[in-house]
């Protein structure tokens, strides 16, 4: 009987093929596929952004698995896999604290215009006179979250201990210490500071649309670590040129990497290439799993961290 094959979808894992060998997993790269390997294909190690096409997944017939390194699955259609026997995993929440230690960095960057500082001292243009050019408090300001999941949640513990006050939406009520708004406009209405932190769906793209973004304001911040499919990005950039929006924190981006010249003369952003969950503690744990999945279901067992379908 041949020796299982582990596909790495995406050169973005590439890196980690030395811990998948070490871990005892046969791995062959997705962009130099063989044949022979093809009709091998247990399973697949992806990265969840990025599209797996059912004609990619159709042309491997013994696959079982996708393990989604990313707690993210977006590129994955789900139901598509599990019709046809495709169990799909992902990094439940094992990077929920780190991605909301960002979303907190991002929002006080922007807040306090912190990188506009930092310019002003390397370059030499530091007066006097800057230090009474105070920037606005925290202190009672308005924080709205779109998506109260793991890392909705993290942020919105963190902003009270900023002294701020904390709502949130999302399209699924649930439990929670905090306010639902009655929409997503009324959220950004009634918001200094907006955090996308939801997952993404196909039902959900561009949801933080021109509308929201000027519902937010002139004087309002908008913070995305969720993914850059969530934000209209033109109308956001052309916001923060026009000052419809006063500033902006971004970790992720419609197309990434994201290209430079397209930043280039937008003010008052501040911008980090979608590493908010890739700490040192996470990443290992969120390989870790994804290996996990993989033996498991070589085995015949059940999978540690299935994505579980959201109802409604």
């Amino acid at each position: 009987m041949s020796e299982p094959v582990i596909l790495i979808s995406h050169p973005i894992l590439a890196g980690l093929e030395p811990v998948f060998a070490s871990a005892g997993l046969k791995t062959a790269r997705a962009w130099e596929l063989s044949e022979a390997d093809s009709a091998e294909v247990r399973a697949v190690l992806h990265a969840g952004e990025f599209k797996l096409t059912p004609e990619q997944l159709s042309a491997l017939p013994k696959l079982g698995l996708i393990a989604c390194v990313s707690v993210g699955y977006d590129g994955v259609d789900v139901a598509w896999c599990r019709s046809r026997g495709i169990e799909v995993t992902h990094a439940d929440g094992l990077n929920a604290e780190d991605v909301a230690d960002h979303a907190i960095g991002l929002l006080i960057a922007a807040w306090r215009n912190i990188p506009s500082g930092d310019r002003l001292v390397r370059e030499g243009r530091w007066r006097h006179e800057d230090r009474m050019t105070p920037q606005p408090s925290l202190n009672r300001r308005k924080l709205g979250i779109v998506g109260l999941g793991n890392i909705g949640a993290a942020v919105a513990r963190r902003a009270e201990a900023l002294r701020m006050t904390v709502s949130w939406w999302g399209p699924r009520d649930k439990p929670a210490p905090w306010p639902r708004a009655e929409s997503l406009l009324a959220l950004a209405r009634d918001s200094d500071i907006l955090v996308v932190a939801s997952r993404a769906e196909a039902s959900n793209r561009g949801i933080i649309s021109r509308e929201i973004i000027d519902a937010v304001g002139p004087a309002g911040v908008i913070v995305n670590v969720a993914r850059g499919s969530l934000v209209d990005e033109p109308a956001l950039v052309a916001a923060l040129k026009e000052g419809r929006l006063w500033r902006a924190g971004l970790d992720v981006f419609e197309t990434e990497p994201t290209p430079g010249d397209r930043w280039a003369d937008v003010p008052n952003a501040v911008l980090t290439p979608h590493t908010a969950g890739s700490s040192t503690e996470a990443v290992p744990l969120m390989v870790a799993q994804a290996i996990d999945n993989v033996r498991r279901f070589l085995a015949g067992e059940p999978v540690a961290s299935p994505v579980v379908p959201v109802a409604g």
